[in-house]
């Protein structure tokens, strides 16, 4: 049964995050992703510093190797992402950054097939995250799906847009986003059955997620409220002072409230 609900979980944040991506790359929901920007950094705030890490001390972690392993891995994906292993890429026209129009389009022409690559890797590192918080808590698993499928509409948009300016047709754009998405589940399935042979590593995978969540939410999606609180295309700094941290409180409140809420607490 916990398979039944690691797989499930694990299509369910792929689909969601692609159908919306999609639907917002073609117009009517640019709005509200822009929106779910600031609601998404404060869920993975939230699902990482109030269920995660201490999660992963409820369940034996030692206090100084989860701190080393939340340290290694915020190292870690920082160096990722320098090697473009990772591509937390938000970046779509009319993103509110002072780019010329069509930059985004032409810087990404050439990365289509290597953003393909690069996605199958995330994907299938979403899958075994998800994996690890199903082997801890089935509630965790479900959280931190949910979690996963927020922060990846606005890079999904990205993906979608790479492509598409790389020369693929909407409908293979679409194809080929979700065939990618497919490694969350061959993630899944490995996370499930070798961390339920080595159900000691759970917890300091689960600083790993939690690593993951922090490094996107403060290198990624922060830095992207701030360009567009700075942009007349998203309300300028007058709306954004109030709006951008009233959204993420609400993640913030969303993931608290929705673990506490399913735990009977």
């Amino acid at each position: 049964m916990l398979l039944t609900y690691t797989l499930a979980a694990s299509i369910a944040a792929t689909l969601i995050s692609m159908l919306l991506a999609a639907a917002a790359s073609l117009g009517p929901l640019s709005h509200a992703v822009d929106r779910l920007v600031s609601f998404s950094a404060g869920m993975l705030l939230g699902t990482a510093l109030l269920h995660l890490l201490p999660e992963s001390v409820h369940m034996g972690g030692e206090i100084h190797g989860v701190s080393l392993a939340l340290l290694v891995g915020l190292v870690g994906f920082f160096v990722l992402e320098r090697l473009a292993i990772l591509r937390h890429d938000h970046h779509h026209e009319h993103d509110g950054h002072d780019h010329p129009h069509g930059h985004d389009a032409e810087s990404a022409g050439q990365g289509g097939w290597t953003l393909l690559v690069g996605s199958s890797i995330h994907a299938l590192a979403d899958g075994v995250l998800i994996a690890a918080a199903f082997h801890a808590d089935p509630v965790l698993g479900v959280l931190t799906a949910v979690a996963i499928a927020t922060h990846e509409v606005p890079q999904q948009i990205g993906n979608f847009l790479v492509l598409l300016n790389s020369g693929f047709a909407k409908s293979r754009a679409l194809f080929f986003n979700m065939l990618t998405g497919c490694g969350s589940l061959v993630g899944a399935l490995v996370g499930y059955f070798y961390l339920g042979q080595a159900s000691h590593w759970v917890p300091y995978v689960l600083v790993v997620a939690a690593a993951n969540f922090i490094y996107i939410a403060l290198s990624d999606l922060i830095p992207q409220l701030h360009a567009q609180a700075h942009s007349h295309h998203h309300g300028g700094p007058a709306k954004a002072a109030w709006l951008q941290p009233a959204l993420m409180l609400a993640g913030i409140g969303v993931a608290g409230f929705a673990a506490s809420v399913l735990h009977g607490h």
